[in-house]
């Protein structure tokens, strides 16, 4: 998997429930910087970080009990983070998430977190869903390699949107 500059003070370490507040955050910024004009700016204004803290108090046992959340830190700041779904039964994982802080975007860790993704989980491919109108991200995964495979119909805080399939294969 190509790596954009990623620097090596670069680490990964397991999220936990003492992390919620801090993946809320950094999911809820992360929307906000890349979602403006995708979803409505009253969710993305006032809705959003505790929607996201929610979303993540209910997550948080199950990832952390498998490992599935991993932060990316550098220098010992938090700056982004993966969240994974344990491979199916053809070793295919899914990105739940993947998230760098704005300010942080185009360094590389976002391609460094989708190979700690796929070493800790040992896939055999990788794939995530990005959103239609996100043309930032999309041009990220194509850049990379990803493939689309599927456009699905999707809703998030009340706006009707889709979201397309990318998938990466491996060997």
């Amino acid at each position: 998997m190509p790596t954009d500059r990623a620097d090596f003070s670069l680490r990964f370490r397991p999220a936990g429930m003492g992390d919620i507040a801090l993946i809320a955050s950094m999911h809820a910024r992360s929307w906000t910087a890349s979602y403006r004009g995708i979803l409505p700016d009253e969710y993305l204004d006032h809705d959003v970080h505790a929607e996201r803290l929610a979303h993540w108090q209910a997550r948080m046992p199950e990832l952390e009990a498998a490992d599935l959340a991993l932060i990316a830190e550098h220098d010992g700041e938090p700056i982004g983070f993966v969240c994974m779904v344990e491979p199916d039964a053809q070793s295919s994982v899914l990105v739940d998430n993947l998230h760098t802080l704005p300010g942080h975007q185009g360094l590389g860790t976002g391609s460094a977190m989708l190979a700690e993704a796929a070493r800790s989980r040992q896939a055999r491919e990788l794939y995530l869903y990005v959103l239609e109108a996100d043309a930032a991200a999309i041009s990220f995964y194509e850049s990379r390699g990803w493939k689309r495979a599927a456009r699905e119909s999707d809703n998030m805080a009340g706006a009707d949107l889709f979201s397309l399939r990318y998938v990466l294969p491996f060997g």
